[in-house]
């Protein structure tokens, strides 16, 4: 295993360990049915993707 060439102190660990954060995931509105969506993604309700018809859903 490797040895450390310097150590870290405990604040430095710290202030690095405090600047990873999970952040929530932004939504846009589908331009058909209104429902929230991901960015880049099929609107799961009605199966459009910028404004055509992606995928049939199965009534």
């Amino acid at each position: 295993m490797a040895n450390l060439k310097y150590r870290w102190s405990k604040t430095r660990t710290r202030n690095q360990r405090a600047n990873f954060k999970v952040e929530a995931p932004t939504f846009a509105v589908c331009s058909n049915c209104g429902t929230p969506v991901l960015y880049h993604h099929v609107c799961p309700e009605c199966g459009f993707y910028k404004g055509k018809l992606a995928i049939e859903k199965a009534s």
